[in-house]
């Protein structure tokens, strides 16, 4: 569908609530275009948040807050004092569900429009009536027309049937309603949901690797997310619940740690793959004796990537298990760009080549202007994602399609779509 961008001198915000961090960019439309600049960033260590769940509402309510007061600062001079209201906020794929469908439009030789488009995704849309799920993502995938595959825009086209691919990700109620109201209660409006890894894409894909096939793999604290690009549109996503907690808890066991020394070796120490200085080199590592007691034992670093190494590889081989499954391997191209703030690890990288059989690189927000040094890591792929999402895709959303179609005010879409679901 085509996407009206957003209009230049607007203030866009995005939120990333995860289990270990909660960020939020905001950002600047500096042109026609839609073409965005960072110009506040804020985050802060999360809180109540565990394997991308709300545990604790309190506690996300206030980490959320401080997360956007800092942002708010930082953006002070353009926002003209204006405090921030609409943010677009990220969905954890644990959460989610990634399903195709197809639907097809009798044209009776007229040519194809937008509002056929339209009437395919809303005919989509209406497929999924599964209770305890509300759509997040309705986005087309592939058209055929008369039986003619690989059409890539079939508006002006002439047919008697066009068929619509699309890929729809749902989410649970349950968890979309903790999360709003998290951020409803932090005195923010909520502008929509955007699946993490989907937002890392955005983000971090060059224009040929989006338009090739490529796979992003989020890894977070909690949980490890993965995403399918091809022809530019997400085709897949789906997530396991292992992340880069499950490998500091491995070496909490492995070395009888406390969880806070043992998060510090992961990050000054650790390694996804063995190399031949480890046995030779030396860590101190606080130990916890019998009487709870803490002492330091020197133990080789072989003995912390021989922890490391086994959970990280069963990471990728659980991955690899479900894009196998998901029947879209022939899509996903040969590249792998590893986010989320526990790709890090060194050599991580290698093993991904390794268990994946594809070429894999670190992604990083590369489409942004103005995100500074301190914010353009990978485990700041998906906040500046999100930001894209709005400028580019915010189509997307369901309730923007139903309204569109209804031709509905703007307010009235977010309306229609919490009616729906809540």
């Amino acid at each position: 569908m085509k996407h009206q961008p957003k209009p230049k001198g607007s203030v866009i915000a995005a939120l990333d609530v995860g289990s270990s961090k909660i960020a939020c960019f905001i950002g600047h439309v500096v042109d026609d275009e839609g073409h965005v600049e960072v110009i506040g960033v804020g985050h802060h260590a999360a809180k109540g948040m565990k394997g991308g769940a709300v545990t604790d509402m309190v506690a996300v309510e206030e980490a959320i807050r401080q997360t956007v007061h800092a942002a708010e600062n930082m953006a002070a001079r353009e926002m003209d004092g204006y405090p921030l209201r609409d943010v677009v906020v990220n969905m954890p794929a644990s959460y989610t569900k990634s399903h195709p469908v197809s639907v097809d439009i009798d044209m009776m030789g007229h040519e194809v429009t937008e509002k056929d488009l339209r009437r395919a995704i809303v005919r989509a849309q209406k497929q999924q009536r599964e209770d305890g799920w509300a759509l997040i993502h309705s986005i087309p995938v592939g058209f055929t027309m008369d039986g003619h595959e690989g059409i890539e825009e079939p508006r002006g086209m002439q047919g008697r049937k066009l068929t619509v691919d699309i890929n729809l990700v749902v989410a649970e109620k349950a968890a979309m309603h903790n999360l709003a109201k998290c951020v409803e209660r932090s005195h923010l409006d909520l502008d929509g949901f955007c699946l993490s890894a989907y937002a890392s894409g955005l983000s971090s894909l060059i224009d040929d690797e989006m338009e090739l096939g490529a796979t992003v793999i989020e890894m977070g604290a909690g949980i490890t997310s993965f995403a399918l690009f091809h022809k530019g549109a997400l085709i897949y996503a789906d997530s396991i619940p292992l992340g880069g907690d499950h490998v500091t808890n491995d070496i909490v066991q492995g070395v009888n740690t406390t969880i806070q020394d043992a998060e510090r070796l992961k990050i000054l120490y650790g390694s996804a793959l063995a190399t031949t200085s480890d046995e030779a080199e030396m860590l101190d590592i606080p130990q916890i004796d019998e009487n709870g007691a803490i002492v330091t034992h020197h133990v080789p670093r072989s003995v912390l990537v021989s922890i490391i190494q086994p959970r990280l590889e069963e990471i990728f081989e659980m991955i690899k298990e479900k894009m196998d499954a998901s029947g879209m391997m022939d899509h996903a191209g040969q590249r792998v760009v590893l986010t989320g703030g526990a790709c890090q690890i060194p050599g991580l990288r290698d093993l991904a080549q390794m268990v994946l059989g594809r070429q894999a690189r670190l992604g990083r927000p590369v489409r942004l202007k103005g995100v500074p040094d301190s914010a353009s890591g990978p485990g700041f792929a998906a906040v500046a994602g999100l930001l894209h999402y709005i400028c580019e895709r915010y189509d997307e959303q369901p309730h923007e399609v139903a309204a569109k179609a209804e031709r509905l005010p703007w307010l009235d879409r977010i309306r229609l779509w919490f009616r729906e679901n809540w």
